[in-house]
């Protein structure tokens, strides 16, 4: 079976790569699989890629240079873009023509309209890693002046319904996003996995409460920092560190000494995050949305009970209120300290979450997670 990935760049460090390079490693380790990945917009001698990519999977690099249309201000910009979009198309489509996949596997927050117009008789599966309610969304990009903002919404519904009328399948991480794609042809949920390797399980003793991610709106470290006020000065022997970088470390920074909170600490992102959720006893995440929380998974393989807001879209799938971790009604400040105070109060029941959680992690193993993909690939094919 010949399957292609298209991205636009597997240069960045992120969940999306990190999923997609250990799908296609694994998938090109079966004999019974010919793996290609297809990238748009990346010059690998400039901008290798980020993660590890296995040498049985071909890589062809179009290398459209798509940053040259920033040099030019509208409406000169919107011809570039243009120009480079139509070269793009042509390049994909001669490239499909070339090495005949059976299948096309594109992701949804970004080119996924142009693969969906791919001329060919692949089947074409789109990943919606970011969520069908947060995809080109003005939700992400504040910052957006009215008038780009009525662009870009126009664009959206556009770039949706393409998905939704020439995706052979749209795969979704959680139920609630999969309910958001109802008007695709097929919708199918299979989850991300984690391939972490866990040295060590969290013994639950250590007064430490633990949050990982990007310092930036999206994770909702604001709303953390108002909930740690709330909860250390009952526990003024526990501590809060988050592992995160991003552009609102400063503003995050103020906020800590503005309110006089103790006892937190950011830390730089590190390598050997594994060691620091063994470290732990909770794991928080006070995300404003999430396509897929990998990190609510990477603490509970530790054996470290979450507390999270139910926020869209993935906690309510990952944790189990009440069995393995706290599950908050989203934006309840209050509710979540209170959860979160219990939870820091309590060793026993932190012991039996904790018990719980690696049971529930085991549900998204690589090797059950893969053979749903596998399944997916071959019902495709006997469509």
């Amino acid at each position: 079976m010949r399957i292609a990935y298209i991205i636009d760049s597997m240069a960045f460090k992120g969940g999306a790569e990190r999923i997609i390079s250990e799908k296609m490693n694994e998938l090109s380790a079966d004999d019974s699989y010919c793996i290609y990945l297809i990238t748009c917009y990346q010059f690998p001698d400039e901008t290798p890629n980020t993660y590890y990519i296995s040498e049985k999977v071909g890589q062809i690099h179009l290398q459209i240079p798509v940053h040259r249309q920033y040099k030019y201000h509208y409406p000169r910009r919107l011809w570039e873009k243009w120009r480079y979009h139509h070269l793009l198309s042509q390049k994909l489509a001669k490239t499909i023509d070339s090495i005949q996949p059976d299948i096309i596997v594109g992701v949804g927050y970004t080119l996924a309209d142009v693969v969906c117009s791919i001329p060919c008789q692949a089947k074409k599966v789109i990943e919606s890693h970011e969520a069908r309610h947060f995809t080109m969304s003005n939700v992400l990009y504040r910052e957006r002046s009215p008038l780009s903002k009525m662009f870009v919404g126009i664009y959206r519904k556009i770039y949706l319904r393409t998905i939704e009328k020439k995706a052979s399948v749209v795969v979704c991480l959680t139920r609630e996003d999969a309910i958001d794609w109802q008007k695709a042809h097929r919708v199918e949920v299979i989850p991300n996995f984690s391939t972490m390797q866990v040295t060590a399980i969290s013994s639950g003793t250590s007064k430490r409460v633990i949050a990982v991610g990007r310092l930036e709106w999206q994770k909702g470290y604001d709303k953390l920092i108002r909930i740690w006020k709330n909860v250390y000065t009952r526990h003024p022997n526990w501590q809060l560190d988050i592992f995160g970088e991003g552009t609102l470390k400063n503003e995050l920074q103020t906020q800590i000494r503005q309110e006089q909170v103790s006892n937190i600490t950011i830390h730089p992102f590190t390598d050997n995050i594994s060691k620091e959720y063994a470290n732990s006893s909770i794991c928080v995440l006070t995300s404003r949305f999430e396509g897929f929380s990998l990190v609510l998974l990477e603490a509970m393989r530790h054996g470290v009970p979450c507390v999270t807001f139910d926020c869209p879209y993935g906690p309510s799938d990952v944790v189990d209120n009440g069995k393995n971790g706290y599950v908050i009604e989203n934006d309840n400040i209050e509710l979540f300290a209170e959860k979160l105070s219990e939870l820091m109060d309590h060793p026993e029941t932190r012991k039996t979450f904790s018990e719980m959680a690696i049971v529930k992690a085991k549900i998204f193993d690589k090797e059950v997670i893969m053979r749903q993909w596998k399944s997916l690939f071959e019902s495709l094919l006997k469509e």
